[in-house]
């Protein structure tokens, strides 16, 4: 796995390609916007970690797919490969409760089965379908 995703108060995630690291620079990353509350954690589908589900505080999910750019690396001016950030495309959202989603899981098994749990005491067993089509 190549990708870390990290989360903030602010509704916003960063996803970093740790694949290549310019001694300046550090890792290329790419910052979106995925909720309207604080992002209480991000997950990888197993399956293809290309895929991801962020969990918000306003009881929503948005999953994700990060996209690779067409070159991964270029050099600069000193010959120092530095790395090229992708793109993040949201695929679907949808707010399951009015807490925040603070628990979230797929099934290594099953491709799209996955379990959530959230402040307002439930737990929620979902199917996200269509993911082999991403």
């Amino acid at each position: 796995m190549n990708k870390l995703v990290a989360t903030t108060l602010e509704g916003k995630f960063h996803t970093y390609d740790v694949r290549v690291e310019h001694p300046k620079k550090g890792y290329p990353s790419v910052v979106e916007k995925a909720h309207k509350s604080t992002i209480w954690g991000v997950r990888h589908l197993p399956q293809n970690r290309d895929v991801y589900m962020t969990l918000g505080g306003n009881g929503s999910l948005c999953l994700w797919k990060y996209n690779y750019p067409s070159e991964r690396t270029k050099q600069d001016g000193d010959g120092v490969d530095y790395g090229i950030a992708g793109t993040v495309e949201q695929i679907q959202n949808v707010i399951l409760g009015s807490q925040p989603i603070s628990g979230f899981d797929w099934s290594p098994d099953k491709e799209g089965l996955c379990v959530s749990s959230g402040f307002d005491q439930t737990v929620r067993v979902c199917i996200v379908t269509r993911l082999k089509s991403l």
